[in-house]
């Protein structure tokens, strides 16, 4: 059973009502599991539960895109004993925990700290509600579906998204619509700008390599991050306008919408979680 240890009388200082059941990791892996099926993501990835017990207890969630330094510090000023990241903290294999690293310096801090650590990456990215259908939303798409749809899941499932527009707007008009849904630092663009932009591709993060895919869907603009100069001079010669709007600013705000999921989910078990989204920039700027 979930949640099996209990707060009775007597437990004001502690962060829940007496009388509740306070869930542990192992029981939040599980509902972000139900939401997030690790089945879907990529070969490549890492998600699941990197660092701390699954027994844990958890006092609060704090929600995040980068498993960087400075986000230990937000958790232990806010009393988090949870991160959920996007981008995992451990990608590739380590050899060695070396402290004077940076991800070394955050894997040992949250050990330290009795942090647990979660990544959601590539799952949150392919499932329905995920990170590219919170851009697709806030750019105001409809009939939206799958760039890339995935074998092995429901239909809606799979990366990127492609939709429409309830009517046809212009180029500079689009653009502007782009920087209120996620306030980019920047725009970098490739290709030709259409007259009229309808059809609208889209994929939160390093998603260059599915231009080819977005043309070939009949897409006016494909959004993205990360862009390869030759994908950018290949969209120049195809004819597809290329927007780079930074992989931060096209995946960070459905940390927000994340957020919210889990809150109400955690609700309907009765677990009266605090699930905080940590305060986090762009790493790159403009000079």
């Amino acid at each position: 059973m979930p949640g099996k240890r209990y707060i009775h009388a007597g437990c004001a200082s502690f962060a829940f009502p007496c009388d509740v059941t306070v869930p542990t990791v192992r029981d939040f892996l599980d509902i972000l599991q139900r939401l997030t099926p690790p089945r879907l993501a990529e070969d490549w990835d890492n998600v699941g539960l990197l660092v701390g017990d699954p027994g844990q207890d958890i006092r609060s969630v704090l929600v995040a895109l980068d498993p960087a330094l400075p986000l230990l510090d937000q958790a232990r000023a806010g009393g988090h004993n949870l991160l959920l990241t996007h981008h995992p903290a451990i990608f590739r294999p380590l050899k060695a925990l070396r402290t004077d690293t940076p991800i070394g310096a955050f894997l040992a801090g949250a050990a330290r700290l009795d942090i647990s650590v979660i990544a959601c990456h590539t799952n949150l990215d392919a499932v329905q509600g995920g990170v590219s259908d919170v851009l697709a939303a806030a750019l105001g798409l409809d009939r939206v579906r799958p760039l890339v749809a995935a074998g092995d899941c429901d239909p809606g499932c799979g990366l990127g998204r492609i939709g429409v527009l309830a009517e046809a707007v212009t180029a500079a008009d689009f653009l502007v619509r782009l920087r209120r849904a996620c306030a980019p630092p920047w725009i970098l663009e490739a290709g030709p700008r259409p007259q009229r932009v309808r059809q609208v591709a889209v994929c939160g993060g390093s998603c260059g390599d599915f231009a080819e895919t977005a043309l070939a869907l009949g897409a006016d603009v494909f959004v993205t991050a990360e862009v390869k100069h030759s994908v950018a001079r290949w969209a120049e010669d195809a004819g597809l306008w290329l927007l780079d709007a930074g992989h931060f600013a096209t995946e960070y705000p459905a940390m927000r919408v994340l957020s919210d999921l889990l809150r109400r989910h955690c609700a309907d078990q009765g677990w009266p979680l605090a699930i905080d989204t940590a305060e986090q920039h762009p790493p790159l700027r403009l000079a």
